[in-house]
């Protein structure tokens, strides 16, 4: 499975570059043994529309012209569901994998949000709490929830998730 982040915008040299960077290695380094084959990352420039209505019809369009047809979609989005723990996302990872999805899309919206036709493709429709992020935030959150998922996958002692559990 290949895992792919489809983000508008692109983000400058900075912290949040260099965190998204640290997370996107650690997934390809480790899911090499998981059945991962690569973790891309591809940046869309933002539409340069007048009319958010416009912007986003025309981001859409050029997401969704790189989601493979039998792709699994997360779809990071501040009016999705927040109530997925981090095992549950690796849980959803590995059927997929297991199910032979060729690849995972998690998408990341521009600051106009995401179309209904990304919302009305995704599997699933994530958001990182209530609050609205910094795209450059979610990039990195998406990226470390791979990671994460990865880990809990591999049974490797990132993390440790609830010591009640």
């Amino acid at each position: 499975m290949r895992l792919l982040v489809v983000a508008i915008g692109r983000l400058k040299n900075g912290p949040e570059r260099d965190l998204a960077a640290r997370y996107r290695e650690r997934a390809v380094a480790l899911g090499k043994g998981l059945g991962v084959t690569a973790c891309d990352l591809t940046e869309i420039p933002e539409s340069r529309a007048r009319r958010s209505a416009d912007r986003i019809a025309e981001e859409a369009a050029a997401i969704l012209a790189l989601v493979p047809a039998d792709a699994a979609v997360i779809a990071c989005d501040e009016r999705g569901r927040s109530d997925w723990p981090s095992e549950r996302i690796a849980d959803k990872i590995g059927a997929w994998r297991d199910a032979g999805r060729s690849t995972l899309v998690l998408v990341v919206g521009g600051a106009d949000g995401l179309h209904e036709t990304v919302r009305g493709r995704a599997d699933h429709i994530l958001a990182f709490g209530a609050a609205t992020l910094p795209h450059g935030l979610v990039r990195v959150l998406a990226l470390e929830q791979v990671y994460r998922a990865l880990t809990i996958l591999a049974g490797h002692p990132y993390h440790r998730g609830d010591p009640e559990a």
